[in-house]
């Protein structure tokens, strides 16, 4: 499928180029911490969310030895730490390198893969694409152009049903459900996509996808652009083209990218058809993380029950878990107890839907303590999720349509309804007036329209 040109390596010079283009690029990882006002923070790559046991086990460890104890999900399926003391870098290196979550130290910062969470695990009967994962992650350790990569670029992995095709990654591969040896192959959000040949090649798309990476970067030379979308107009009009030339036997087809997102409800998902009616039917169980922050407590139930199903954690881009291979007669009492420990384990949580950055005292930018904020304005689950924003850069908010309520300077907040057709006008709540809950529950609510600015 390859064309003659290698995948595995750009030229010396683009390659230089990228390198000094990336050392801006302040993104954390594991083995370079972030100073926060909380302490230094660590931000683990979790390839498609995926931990064993002894690696759930290690975060763990490090969280509670290093850090405040707690466990943060990112919306790309990633752990950080926080509150770490700034010398603690070669500890945390060798807890997490023991555990295998540093595969490769130059690449750590680049692992950034979201995968469809439920894949191979519910009745969508969908292509499983863990056999992509696994060897698009061994990829990327072993390319030497990869390190070039920013610690922001994005790779999704999506099985058919469309979820983390609409997270606008960088480089997505669609799985193709009506031939299942078919892979697409998006590049940003463009609605064009390149079909690949079908093929029982495993290894065949991961390679198709680097290399669409390894050509985003010679593309990225002279803009210095960390990411597709961030390529001037022309460029990234081309690129596609660009890829395609690379690869033999590819087609261009017509797709347009999802514009919602469909995470996991939390519950049980419902099993595969051909093993429903066996005496070992298994489930996968999710979950939603209240603020997707969880406690030494729960995680280290969420370890548990891991141990006595599958031994396997999915970490969701949607700041959630899901836990395969819970025996389908013990699900209603797993579920119970995540509940107890006050995760979401159902849609009539008030805390469905609802998200928000660190906000303060964790962020010095940050205008307000949004999740002190979003505590007090918690109501009844609403038609729309909502995501509280200390400050204008919003950081890890949701895709999709939702409410986006931000912290202004003044101590107010200004809500706003994005649609796919773009957000409508945004409903200002002064300081001091207590309407901020009513206002955020009439926006969660309301189908049709945004309002007017009350200010």
């Amino acid at each position: 499928m390859l064309a003659a040109m290698s995948a595995s390596a750009l030229s010396p010079r683009s390659q230089g180029a990228a390198c000094a283009r990336s050392s801006g690029d302040a993104c954390p990882g594991t083995l370079r911490l972030h100073r926060a006002d909380d302490g230094s923070l660590a931000r683990v790559r979790i390839p498609g969310g995926v931990l064993t046991v002894t690696q759930a086990e290690a975060l763990h460890e490090a969280a509670r030895r290093l850090g405040d104890g707690d466990v943060h999900l990112t919306s790309r399926g990633n752990a950080q730490l926080r509150g770490l003391a700034p010398d603690c870098g070669p500890e945390l290196a060798r807890l997490l390198g023991d555990a295998g979550l540093l595969p490769s130290e130059r690449h750590e910062r680049v692992r950034n893969i979201v995968a469809s969470p439920l894949s191979g695990l519910d009745d969508r009967e969908l292509p499983d694409i863990r056999p992509w994962l696994t060897e698009l992650d061994r990829l990327l350790c072993r390319s030497g152009s990869a390190t070039a990569l920013s610690g922001r670029f994005l790779f999704a992995l999506d099985d058919g049903r469309g979820d983390v095709d609409a997270l606008g990654a960088d480089v997505t591969l669609i799985a193709d459900p009506t031939t299942g040896s078919t892979a697409l192959l998006r590049i940003g959000d463009s609605d064009t996509v390149l079909r690949l040949p079908a093929t029982d090649d495993s290894t065949a798309a991961p390679r198709a996808a680097l290399l669409a990476a390894e050509t985003f970067l010679d593309a990225a030379r002279p803009s210095g652009a960390w990411r597709v979308k961030d390529l001037p107009d022309d460029i990234r009009a081309v690129l596609p083209a660009r890829i395609a030339g690379r690869l033999t036997g590819t087609t261009a087809a017509e797709a347009p990218r999802p514009t919602r997102a469909t995470p996991p409800r939390p519950g049980p998902a419902p099993a595969p058809a051909g093993h429903r009616s066996t005496s070992s039917t298994v489930v996968a169980l999710s979950a939603d993380i209240p603020l997707g922050r969880l406690g030494p407590a729960q995680w280290q139930l969420l370890v548990e029950t891991a141990r006595r199903c599958a031994g396997e954690l999915r970490l969701t881009p949607w700041r959630g878990v899901v836990v395969p291979g819970a025996p389908a007669d013990r699900a209603p009492g797993l579920l119970a107890a995540l509940d107890a420990a006050g995760l979401i384990t159902g849609p009539a949580s008030p805390w469905a839907g609802v998200g928000a950055c660190i906000g303060r005292p964790g962020c010095a930018k940050s205008l307000a303590d949004v999740r002190a904020d979003a505590a007090t304005a918690v109501g009844p689950p609403g038609h729309l999720p909502v995501y509280w924003s200390g400050c204008e850069r919003r950081c890890g908010h949701p895709h999709g349509e939702r409410v986006d309520v931000v912290a202004t300077p003044d101590g107010g907040h200004r809500i706003t309804v994005v649609r796919d057709d773009g957000p409508r006008d945004p409903v200002t709540v002064p300081p001091g007036t207590g309407s901020l809950a009513t206002a955020v529950a009439a926006a969660r609510g309301d189908h049709r329209t945004a309002g007017g600015s009350t200010s």
